[in-house]
């Protein structure tokens, strides 16, 4: 069986990798960071990168034991539309994934789930951004009070996991973590696909090998 470090391996990186040699902030803001870094291209050049420094987040897909689902209706304004997602939320400092998990699903929604299981890592946005998304799924769930932030609005809704998917045929749910995630658990219920990653691994930074 052929490894990463050999040149036949499809995940074989050395002669596409770029190594950062320095760097500045380009802008720095409440929410988000810019960076812009000098970097040493596979040919030895010299070129620059800029990047959106994203500290990382989580997705969690409520299921019900009637296999209905949880969604959330919130506005986003870069894209001037109410977004129908699965509840999601930015990582705090020092924060685990699954303590994330826990802590939005139960702010958002106020539900907390007796199960969480870890189901993939997705990059959504790879050309501009370091953000990760750690997507889990929540079973057992139990109803409580919401505890949302100031200046957080969004309405708490159920579908059955067919009308989800009907709903991204259509165009009408165009969130791609949303997508991704409905259709891991499309695979988890059929019995397809068994998650098989304990916890997430650690975020790789931008110029490292990892």
């Amino acid at each position: 069986m052929t490894q990463p470090s050999d040149p036949n391996h499809p995940h074989h990186h050395a002669s596409l990798t770029e190594t950062r040699i320095d760097g500045e902030s380009a802008y720095e803001g409440n929410f988000l960071k810019v960076k812009r870094d000098t970097v040493r291209l596979p040919d030895g050049k010299h070129t620059t990168r800029e990047y959106v420094l994203h500290s990382g987040a989580v997705m969690v897909i409520p299921l019900f034991d009637d296999g209905r689902v949880l969604l959330e209706r919130q506005y986003r304004y870069p894209i001037c539309r109410v977004m129908t997602e699965f509840p999601a939320g930015k990582l705090d400092p020092n924060e685990g994934a699954l303590a994330c998990a826990e802590r939005e699903l139960r702010e958002e929604t106020g539900y907390s789930a007796r199960e969480y299981t870890f189901l993939t890592r997705i990059h959504p946005i790879i050309s501009y951004s370091t953000e990760f998304i750690d997507i889990f799924l929540a079973r057992g769930l139990t109803a409580g009070e919401r505890k949302l932030d100031d200046g957080e609005f969004l309405e708490v809704f159920t579908a059955d996991v067919a009308q989800v998917g009907e709903w991204i045929r259509a165009g009408e749910i165009t969130d791609v973590k949303t997508i991704i995630g409905h259709f891991w658990l499309e695979k988890v219920l059929s019995g397809a696909w068994q998650p098989d990653r304990k916890e997430p691994p650690l975020p790789p930074t931008p110029g490292s090998t990892a």
